[in-house]
């Protein structure tokens, strides 16, 4: 019984850190489907996690701090567009500047306007999303397997960690079953084909970097005032990064790239359970191994798939219009 309790305490672990992870990931997933590569998706993340727990010290409202959270990282988006698509610059070059500029600018303001070596105050819990026991969870607490597990693992989440999940398959729909998916998918495929027919593509890639936008503001949020109590520097710590790579693995399709988000989250849960542990004949395991666990995993992932997953053909391809 008590290895169950032990696996419910890593399940739940597991969609708490898969949650910033499935937020950017489905963001690079309209970004990239619509022929937009966003390698700053991590920059994205940092600023709106700077920007919703400084806006969360100040007002003392987790809503405003998310709305300021999103308006910074649309704003981020735009420029990145606005690189992109409307000046035709290199996308990845775009997003690694994206990156810089997040990692620097939020230092700089945070040690300006908090004084506190870039970090923002603690934020209280009236500041920040709390958890939400579902209905029954209390009463089902004692049934034995089934009302565990719902009361311990899918109960007791805050509401950016359910919304992630009801954004699957909402955005599964709007890929594959209306026609602004279609025109998305048509633009990251044949993006001439898109504009024979009278469609703006540039239109189409804005909207698609701006929904991006939306979901990093999401996820950097949820990173400092649901899942963290405030900001600290690079907080991300690699997540944007590791988000693209789970958009990878899952073949740029929505279900996919949550299983694969589940499978990094699951191995970061995992690290932090391991720390101290002696293994037989080796001793303690090292904490630097354990703690680069996830990366590892990614990059045995990605050389194991990479050939096999195929991105949209005119990712990365600046259009240019045929006169």
């Amino acid at each position: 019984m008590d290895s169950y309790f032990w696996l419910l305490s890593l399940l739940d672990s597991m969609l708490r850190l898969a949650t910033p992870l499935l937020l950017a990931a489905l963001a690079g997933f309209f970004s990239e489907r619509a022929g937009v590569v966003d390698i700053g998706l991590e920059g994205k993340m940092l600023m709106a996690a700077f920007a919703a727990a400084a806006t969360a010290a100040a007002t003392g409202s987790a809503g405003l701090g998310l709305l300021a959270a999103i308006g910074a990282s649309l704003l981020l988006a735009l420029l990145h567009g606005f690189a992109c698509i409307t000046h035709r610059g290199n996308q990845v070059v775009s997003g690694v500047a994206l990156n810089i500029t997040a990692m620097g600018l939020t230092a700089v303001l945070g040690n300006a306007w908090f004084e506190m070596g870039g970090r923002t105050p603690n934020l209280p819990a009236t500041a920040r999303f709390g958890e939400l026991t579902l209905p029954l969870a209390e009463t089902l607490r004692g049934i034995p397997v089934l009302g565990s597990f719902y009361s311990e693992v899918v109960s007791g989440h805050n509401i950016l960690v359910y919304l992630a999940l009801a954004l699957v398959p909402l955005t599964a729909w709007v890929a594959y079953r209306t026609r602004f998916g279609l025109r998305l998918r048509a633009v990251g495929e044949n993006p001439a084909a898109v504009d024979t027919a009278g469609i703006s593509v540039p239109a189409l890639r804005y909207q698609a970097v701006l929904i991006a936008g939306l979901l990093c503001g999401l996820a950097g949020a949820y990173l400092s005032t649901a899942q963290g109590a405030g900001f600290q520097t690079n907080m991300t710590a690699g997540k944007g990064y590791l988000a693209l790579a789970a958009l990878i693995l899952g073949k740029w399709k929505p279900v996919p790239t949550l299983l694969a988000c589940l499978l990094f989250a699951a191995a970061d849960a995992l690290q932090t359970r391991l720390q101290g542990v002696v293994m037989p004949g080796l001793g303690e395991v090292p904490v630097q191994l354990i703690e680069a666990l996830p990366y590892l995993l990614t990059v045995l992932l990605l050389a194991g798939f990479m050939g096999k997953a195929i991105p949209p053909k005119a990712s990365g391809r600046p259009y240019v219009k045929e006169r």
